[in-house]
């Protein structure tokens, strides 16, 4: 175990290097990519019911399983892909779930199409800025208002639990504890 201060749950897995690594690294970082935003928000959604532990480990089976989130490709998947990736063991073997990806795709790109970018349209939610908490809530207004537009659009796996999640993961909220060598990084 490491001397620097981190968010309880990134300690829950001491013999696991890369859930604190993914800590340290990449999680409540300002993610500004189309394509890695679509990500964060499909894994969250694979998350749901799960641990977090289960889809790291599974991120990379995904990337490769989902043509490395390109919602393009996607959208075209067709009943043999499908079948393909219920068979896959590098992810979550779950029929809502991998349908939930397809679908996401279809509106993530209605919404690059109406807001020009899917960094501005989600971004737009906290004005551009990163919100500063710290008490890591389960939901949130925000994460309340973007679960409902989400839904709205068609996406699938965007319950308020899920969107607060995503916010935290993508940087939205900075949601790293008062005590964690984090926080004043991101």
């Amino acid at each position: 175990m490491s001397d620097k201060n981190r968010c309880k749950w990134a300690e829950a897995y001491p013999n696991m290097p890369a859930y604190a690594a993914y800590h340290d690294t990449e999680w409540g970082v300002p993610e500004h990519d189309d394509r890695k935003l679509f990500e964060i928000l499909n894994l969250e959604g694979a998350q749901a019911g799960l641990s977090w532990k289960t889809v790291l480990m599974k991120r990379d089976g995904y990337r490769q399983a989902f043509d490395g989130f390109n919602a393009e490709k996607i959208i075209h998947y067709g009943e043999a892909k499908r079948a393909e990736l219920l068979s896959n063991p590098g992810i979550i073997r779950n029929k809502l779930k991998v349908n939930g990806v397809i679908e996401n795709a279809k509106a993530y790109l209605k919404i690059q199409q109406e807001f020009g970018t899917f960094n501005a349209y989600i971004w737009g939610f906290t004005g551009g800025k990163v919100i500063v908490c710290g008490d890591q809530p389960a939901t949130s207004e925000i994460s309340d208002k973007i679960s409902k537009d989400m839904k709205k659009r068609g996406m699938k796996f965007v319950g308020s639990t899920i969107c607060y999640a995503f916010m935290q993961a993508a940087g939205l909220v900075n949601d790293h504890s008062l005590d964690c060598f984090r926080r004043d990084h991101v």
